[in-house]
């Protein structure tokens, strides 16, 4: 009997489960993720569930991991510096389709040549401006991206610029139709961006996670989720990070399935960081046509279609001071909890809160602290940047004590989304503490944060709430109203129908709103979900009763909701999916494009036969490398033709290749 070892990080929580021959929990532990190293918590998580079973290590046959790391990291605008090489662009393309936001001040190099749809050459590529540009930028970023025009009906462009990036700097390289065989350049270099901005954090990720399983007796193979579910070898994961994100979610709904057995039904799994959202159908989440989307970016990354919401347990509660009442919304951001934080360090956060307490005007920056991150490099700073990390040190400090002008706010938040610096505030964990529905941190600092910013002036002139119990009631009402719009955007979204407005808007409406309060005036409203949610994650039980009420629909909280990621780390398969082209760019001419370059054809059959070996052969073998035994093929054409002149023309032909099999596992 197999014993298979799930490993989730989250942003608060790591998880681990034990599961015998993918049938039977066995056993399940928690431990606090930590940021300056999750080899740590992973470490705490797998060490206390193997205590938890007693059973012997070397049973373990397989370690799997899914991560929120990468979604937070893209969400949060964190990673590496990087450069982007962009061939036969034009430069307004930056802006047009929002590299320059993506690159957030990262260089870029827009230069000559490229390809034509055909795959035929557009311009000579110019090495002599890319190694002069190489020598300037090399030294001061982590990672490149590479993205040519058509590199996917001819790579030879982007190819070379790798190996001279490689060549001149030794540094990461991400290439787009590495990434994605789909047409759109600008889509996949923000693909490449995103993937080189997260190869060193991912990569020490897994080389520390398995150092740990080593040092615990776990000699498994480590396997990683993929955002569609499936599984892949670490070193897969090392070198293609991007395809890591919604890692964690997509783990949810393979876990959501597993735990339910449900066929129909969302599936709800909230973090600290993120609410994420997603439809079972027939008892499989579908795949996202456009390419996953986190944050403000739409990759090519094929990925579940999940809709990820920066609303959590730990998300940052801001003061709404608009209006005579007042109030409070969630996210996008992720902080520490005040109550986490105080019961780490709490002699400086009591002695902070109480001083801030007892000043008759309340502060900007009241209940809000700052520390900075270990083992993170911190190169290409500004010096306003360099001196205020240095200023910050290795201690817990107020905020307001770090910011000496207005101008360091910028300053930290470049370090915040440098992930070198990490800020601590009110969140509904801390609300939860006050209540008395979560109980593992300092209750007490909790209570003095909400009731400083229960302190704050609202339009009317009078204190927003004087009673830190109506201040932490506010924050989970707040929270279960931002989870209710999650779970509406996404249903009208996937509905099928169109209602003449964008699903968001259409979750915010009045009379959307005015039914699920049940309205009764001349005009009778119901409004709300027909069918059930599945709430997962450590906090559902706490925040989702509520949702469910407020959309009038079954609630499902099923026996380990706050571990499914983890088990969904173990019950997948390896997937691996190829797709190429075939096209004619002259009658009677039938082109393969190629990694290698185009072939030419001159029957069509011949040349979708030799795409669809060149695929089934790659598809295999990377299937094997990222970690698959009894590898199953399935081949599907879809071929586009066009009636002239009372006769068929081929115009083109895709071809999908699916290799299949169960991740390899330890035998005696």
């Amino acid at each position: 009997m197999a014993l298979s070892l799930g490993v989730d990080t989250g942003g608060t929580y790591t998880d681990a489960v034990l599961i015998r021959d993918e049938r039977d929990v066995i056993a399940t532990a928690k431990a606090l993720t930590t940021r300056h190293d999750l080899a740590e918590g992973i470490g705490a998580a797998v060490s206390a569930v193997l205590q938890q079973s007693g059973v012997d290590v070397a049973e373990v046959a397989l370690a799997s991991l899914s991560t929120t790391l990468a979604t937070n990291a893209l969400v949060e605008g964190q990673g590496g510096r990087v450069a982007l090489v962009l061939i036969g662009f034009r430069e307004s393309d930056l802006e047009k389709h929002g590299l320059d936001a993506a690159l957030a001040g990262d260089p870029a190099l827009v230069l000559a040549g490229g390809h034509d749809h055909s795959g035929n050459e557009r311009a000579p590529l110019d090495e002599e401006t890319l190694r002069t540009w190489l020598a300037s930028e090399a030294g001061a970023v982590s990672g490149f991206a590479v993205a040519g025009q058509f590199a996917t009906r001819n790579a030879a462009h982007e190819q070379r610029v790798c190996d001279i990036i490689r060549e001149v700097t030794g540094r990461p390289v991400s290439a787009s139709h590495h990434l994605s065989s789909r047409l759109n350049g600008p889509k996949r270099a923000m693909t490449a961006v995103l993937n080189a901005r997260l190869i060193g954090m991912i990569d020490r990720l897994i080389g520390r996670a398995q150092a740990r399983l080593t040092e615990l007796g776990i000699s498994a193979p480590l396997m990683v989720v993929r955002g569609d579910g499936a599984l892949i070898s670490a070193m897969f994961a090392r070198e293609r990070p991007i395809e890591t994100i919604l890692s964690g979610p997509a783990a949810s709904i393979v876990g959501a399935r597993w735990l339910t057995g449900a066929q129909d039904a969302l599936v709800s799994d909230i973090g600290g960081t993120t609410t994420d959202v997603a439809v079972l159908r027939d008892g499989h989440p579908a795949i996202d046509p456009d390419g996953a989307r986190v944050g403000p970016y739409r990759t090519m990354v094929e990925a579940v279609a999940m809709r990820t919401f920066g609303l959590g347990g730990d998300s940052e509660v801001h003061f709404l001071s608009e209006g005579l009442q007042g109030g409070v919304t969630l996210g996008p951001r992720r902080v520490l909890p005040v109550s986490l934080l105080a019961s780490e360090a709490p002699e400086v956060v009591h002695a902070a809160l109480d001083d801030q307490l007892r000043r008759a005007v309340p502060g900007e920056h009241d209940g809000r602290f700052v520390r900075a991150v270990e083992g993170v490099a911190a190169d290409g700073l500004a010096p306003r940047e360099a001196a205020l990390l240095v200023r910050i040190g290795g201690t817990v400090h107020p905020v307001g004590d770090v910011l000496r002008m207005r101008i360091d706010a910028k300053a930290l938040r470049r370090l915040i989304e440098r992930g070198l610096v990490q800020v601590s505030g009110v969140t509904p964990s801390d609300a939860s503490h006050v209540l008395g529905t979560q109980g593992a941190w300092d209750a007490s600092a909790a209570e003095k944060a909400l009731r400083l910013m229960g302190r704050r002036r609202t339009g009317a002139g009078s204190m927003l709430s004087p009673d830190p119990l109506d201040m932490a009631r506010r924050i989970v009402d707040q929270l279960t109203h931002q989870t209710g719009l999650a779970l509406l955007e996404t249903a009208f979204a996937e509905d099928g129908r169109d209602f003449g407005l964008p699903p968001d808007q259409l979750a915010r409406h009045v009379l959307m709103q005015a039914g699920l309060g049940g309205h009764r005036g001349l005009v009778r409203l119901d409004t709300g979900l027909s069918g059930p949610v599945i709430g997962l994650g450590a906090s559902a039980s706490v925040y989702y009763p509520a949702v469910g009420d407020r959309l009038g629909c079954r609630m499902d909280l099923p026996q380990h909701a706050d571990v499914a990621n983890a088990i969904g780390a173990v019950v997948g398969r390896v997937t691996i999916r190829r797709s190429g082209t075939v096209t004619a760019p002259a009658e009677g001419r039938y082109r393969v494009h190629l990694d290698t370059g185009p072939e030419d054809f001159s029957d069509a059959e011949a040349a979708m036969a030799r795409l669809q070996d060149v695929l089934s052969d790659a598809a295999r073998e990377e299937a094997r490398a990222a970690g698959a035994e009894d590898i199953h093929l399935t081949t599907q054409r879809d071929i586009r033709k066009a009636e002239a002149e009372a006769r068929e023309i081929f115009i083109e032909a895709i071809v999908h290749v699916e290799a299949s099999g169960r991740p390899r596992i330890v035998r005696d």
